[in-house]
């Protein structure tokens, strides 16, 4: 599903540029209700697997058309904050379905196994939202005046509504909006430091195998992943919007310096939770700590640099595009950082899947765990750090250049 979404999302680009986007969510939204409660109703893994790819089509139309609606709805200054908050509500969405589905797993409702009701109760919300959000939303770009836009941003976007320029096809409209974000070297940067920084996050979903290793009972091991959850959540509202604040007096590196922080906290904080706490259930609190202050610190750069800095150096227009070729490079190569994982940890270190029970717990596979969770994740880090330099340089000029393109754009009316 996850490869399917990340190759997919270019899709939602396509659609953004000749469809409102409040259309375009309803029409993603609809794909995603639709295949979750197929899932709730298969009877077989091929059915499932087939419908978690349609999902994943789904899911590859929303998001990206979900990010540029934030952008369009923040001015410059305010966006870190505006997608700080929808990564805040996603999280806590996120946890509690989690809790819901956990509760119902195990019993039966209505002569119904409750993992299914799950899964049809959450695509008949699904569907009602995209119909809400079909009826009832209106695209930021298309409302006249709007304040929370830019003057020069309305402008560029109000020009497709009029026929000023002879229309042309999609798939040349399309195209021609690919190289434009391609060429964009602070597009190229941050998604050749997204590819890196892939590995750490990747590497994070090991963490409850090691919590099970060091011999936490699965609800502990829940407790502590519960709790790094919400200290990214927060951490994402909070990078976001003191990015916001430091880019009103710094405008040009303010952004840059929060997410060079932020990917730096991630080697302190990986050292001391894989190699200087004890791996031992005593320190359960010391875990918890630690966790929770990681989560704050290291969840920075997407909200605080990322997502605002695509939406300054392109043309509204573009933004969706933009959005769309940055989860489909990232994301497609987040695919094969698992197995990369993997790899280190067993043919460096020692790791046997096949002597470890995870069951009853293992120091000495703890350890081998522990020793390729912090290859993977404080040398990436680390190259995040650095990648992140030349965007110094080459950012102010590309937002620049997206101001140009705009002006030239508004004397051909």
């Amino acid at each position: 599903m996850n490869f399917l979404k990340s190759i997919a999302s270019p899709l939602a680009g396509i659609l953004a540029l000749h469809y409102d986007r409040p259309a375009v969510l309803a029409i993603g939204t609809v794909f995603w209700a639709l295949s979750t409660g197929a899932v709730g109703v298969s009877q077989h893994f091929q059915q499932v697997a087939f419908w978690r790819a349609i999902n994943g089509l789904g899911l590859a139309i929303v998001i990206p058309a979900l990010q540029s609606f934030i952008a369009d709805s923040y001015k410059d200054g305010t966006r870190g904050a505006g997608f700080g908050l929808l990564s805040l509500i996603g999280a806590v969405g996120g946890i509690g379905g989690s809790i819901v589905a956990t509760l119902m797993a195990g019993k039966d409702y209505w002569g119904l196994p409750g993992w299914r009701l799950a899964f049809i109760m959450v695509a008949l919300v699904s569907f009602i939202i995209g119909i809400l959000v079909y009826l009832y939303s209106t695209d930021p770009r298309r409302i006249p005046g709007n304040h929370l836009l830019d003057d020069d941003d309305y402008e560029r976007s109000h020009l497709s509504s009029k026929d000023a320029l002879p229309p042309t096809s999609i798939w040349m409209d399309s195209w021609v909006a690919m190289k434009s974000v391609m060429k964009v070297k602070t597009f190229q940067i941050i998604v050749l430091q997204g590819i890196i920084g892939s590995l750490p996050w990747t590497a994070i979903v090991f963490f409850t195998m090691w919590f099970e290793l060091i011999g936490f009972d699965n609800r502990s091991s829940a407790a502590l992943n519960s709790l790094f959850a919400i200290g990214c959540a927060s951490g994402a509202l909070l990078g976001g919007v003191l990015a916001d604040r430091l880019s009103r007096h710094y405008p040009d590196s303010a952004r840059i310096m929060c997410a060079q922080f932020s990917a730096f906290m991630g080697i302190p904080f990986s050292w001391i939770l894989l190699t200087v706490i004890p791996q031992s259930t005593d320190y359960w609190l010391a875990y918890a700590i630690t966790l929770f202050l990681m989560g704050i610190t290291i969840s920075w750069c997407a909200t605080s640099a990322n997502n605002p800095m695509f939406a300054e150096v392109v043309p509204p227009k573009h933004r969706t595009m933009i959005y769309a070729f940055d989860r489909a490079f990232e994301g497609s190569f987040a695919s094969l950082a698992a197995p990369a994982v993997g790899l280190v940890t067993e043919k460096i270190y020692g790791y046997d899947a096949k002597t470890v029970n995870i069951a009853n717990g293992s120091a000495q596979g703890a350890y081998a765990l522990s020793r390729g969770l912090l290859t993977m994740m404080i040398l990436p880090f680390g190259i995040c750090v650095l990648f992140y330099s030349p965007l110094y340089l080459v950012f102010k000029h590309d937002r620049d250049n997206a101001k140009v393109t705009r002006f030239k754009d508004q004397e051909l009316i």
